[in-house]
């Protein structure tokens, strides 16, 4: 804990996703889990590169995150990859699968974190990037970090 009284437990952010997809909209769900998946997530030990989620039966769904085995958790612990039940309004749900049936979305885990105890993961409804798109923000990436170095090395005068 820190001065405040606030544990730090880690935003697992999913890095690539900002890079391969366009992201319109996002929505943050509640994540449903095992007890020895809540301590191995708060230890930093999960990751939502390979992950995505699907709408199925009414139901929302994150298929792909890799949870690192808790080892005190022994012969308990689940599969490290298994299907995970996302917490979704049915409105919400209504209105995402729409989205992704008609216009060629896909629903990508951004973020996973903790807010007031409970797991919490960030969706976005997203579109895949063109490949002169990923140039393009590359490109802008390299022009702002050189105009930072800049501003820096003025300062330095």
């Amino acid at each position: 804990m820190d001065m405040s009284g606030r544990s730090h437990t880690p935003t697992i952010q999913n890095r690539r996703a900002r890079h391969e997809y366009h992201i319109d909209d996002t929505i943050e769900a509640g994540l449903v889990l095992r007890g020895c998946e809540v301590k191995s997530i708060r230890a930093g030990n999960a990751s939502l590169s390979e992950a995505y989620a699907k709408i199925d039966a009414g139901e929302v769904w994150l298929v792909g995150m890799y949870v690192q085995p808790y080892p005190q958790a022994g012969d308990s612990n689940p599969a490290p990859t298994r299907d995970r039940k996302l917490l979704v309004k049915r409105s919400e749900i209504r209105r995402l699968r729409r989205a992704t049936e008609q216009r060629g979305y896909t629903l990508v885990p951004l973020k996973l974190y903790f807010r007031r105890g409970l797991a919490k993961v960030e969706v976005g409804l997203c579109r895949g990037k063109r490949l002169h798109d990923k140039r393009d923000a590359i490109r802008e990436r390299d022009l702002d970090r050189q105009a930072q170095r800049d501003l820096v090395g003025r300062g330095d005068q």
